[in-house]
């Protein structure tokens, strides 16, 4: 496979000081994004690049006051801010929120491609150090604003994933599946936690994050684990056990593929019908339009085609060799959430309450684009369903994390539904989390 050499390149341009804008002639879009969203995107011709574009929004957090504008209907506040970039949320039964503060593990990529990867996370404003702890969150009186923060497990590792099952909260760091003990109520636990599985980490760990989902019955865990590359290009004994959705049995330690092909799966959650999805971000250098990230119901034994292919059939060329004879067993993901968008929070709305439109579908954070002219995401849209399936366009739920300037105020980033059907969005820019609830009537 052809050596992956953005890391020169930037390396070049920076010294330069002139941009990669200027250098290689980015490939700008030929396509409005509507048209590669939905259940029947428009899929280009691959435009395959040697240099990536890079046009990354450069941070500028919110100020006093700001918000991101929410959809007809709906109200935006801030539940809790001063975090330490906040990711992935998770409510107890109690209704008490858990939020990981983490980030990427250090010296995750080393050289000159390190370096200049992180110039460019600096100015995104995701270069800071991971915190490497969950914070409990507390609003006992259900007024929209925690009265209690607590530091409730330190000293992980990059953490990410939650899920509590019984008596037994379970944790994903980057590395490792830990279980912790549990007792409704608790604010901190100091227990050190017990490796049930150990997960690939190799370096360069790219697409770090571990996403957990529990059986409806407890006794699996779901495990979403990304690529350690764009299209293989680090070697295939770096990807074992990743791109894929793992499945633990709790009771007999056993796990395995249970879906592959996903190059980074990053939300995970359970429709009403039981029925597990994810949200996965594609792969990069085949232009702006291609290739779309998509939102995928997760089957048992399905290969959703990466390195090779990508939506249900097309072929990357670039990797070699190729696998043709498997295009027709691979399966075609059920919607695409455009080019480069990078989505990373799932919710269902059937928990939710925030009525109208809001009723039947997902609720979907889209990162936003590093690599695509014009920029693309940056906001928190939903996806309606019909007869159990997506349909449609998406409806905006949040907007404006996106300045006038294309300055990033905010990256909405994890999605939750809290205890009153409202919906928590982790933003890792502006280090808040925003609470979106319907307009009383």
């Amino acid at each position: 496979m052809r050596k992956h050499i953005f890391g020169f390149l930037a390396f070049v341009l920076v010294l330069a000081g002139i941009g990669v804008w200027y250098v290689t002639r980015p490939d700008i879009a030929q396509l409005p994004l509507d048209k590669v969203t939905g259940t029947k995107p428009e899929i280009t011709e691959a435009r395959e690049q040697i240099f990536p574009t890079v046009s990354v929004a450069e941070a500028d957090p919110w100020k006093a006051g700001e918000a991101p504008i929410a959809a007809e209907g709906l109200i935006v506040e801030r539940f809790a801010e001063g975090l330490d970039h906040p990711r992935n949320i998770y409510v107890l039964p109690n209704g008490d929120i858990l939020v990981a503060e983490t980030n990427a593990p250090a010296n995750r990529m080393k050289g000159i491609e390190g370096w200049i990867a992180a110039k460019l996370f600096e100015k995104a404003g995701a270069a800071v150090p991971s915190a490497n702890r969950i914070t409990l969150l507390r609003d006992a009186d259900g007024d929209g604003k925690p009265e209690l923060k607590s530091t409730f497990i330190e000293g992980l590792n990059s953490p990410f994933g939650m899920a509590l099952i019984g008596d037994t909260l379970y944790v994903a760091n980057t590395d490792a599946v830990l279980a912790f003990p549990y007792k409704e109520g608790d604010t901190k636990i100091s227990a050190k936690g017990k490796k049930i599985l150990a997960l690939n980490a190799q370096a360069p760990n790219n697409h770090w994050t571990r996403n957990l989902a529990a059986s409806r019955d407890g006794k699996k865990l779901y495990i979403a684990v990304g690529s350690n590359s764009n299209i293989g290009e680090n070697g295939l004994e770096s990807e074992r056990g990743r791109a894929r959705v793992l499945e633990l049995d709790l009771a007999t330690g056993k796990s395995g593929a249970y879906a592959s092909g996903l190059r980074n799966p990053v939300g995970l959650d359970w429709d009403s019908q039981g029925q597990l999805w994810t949200v996965v971000n594609e792969r990069d250098m085949l232009g702006s339009d291609t290739v779309p990230d998509y939102l995928a119901l997760v089957e048992f034994g399905a290969d959703y085609g990466w390195p090779h292919h990508y939506w249900g059939g097309f072929t990357d060329h670039r990797v070699q060799p190729g696998k043709p004879e498997k295009r027709e067993y691979e399966r075609r993901p059920d919607y695409a959430l455009g080019a480069h968008t990078a989505p990373l929070g799932l919710a269902f709305a059937d928990r939710a309450k925030l009525g109208g439109a809001f009723t039947s579908g997902a609720f979907i954070a889209r990162h936003g684009s590093w690599n695509r002219v014009p920029k693309s995401g940056y906001d928190v849209i939903f996806v309606p369903f019909k007869n159990g399936m997506p349909t449609g366009q998406p409806l905006n739920v949040l907007t404006g994390f996106l300045d006038k300037e294309e300055k990033a105020q905010g990256r909405p980033t994890m999605l939750a539904i809290d205890k009153s059907g409202a919906l928590l969005v982790s933003d890792d820019v502006g280090n808040i989390i925003w609470r979106v609830r319907a307009k009383a009537k």
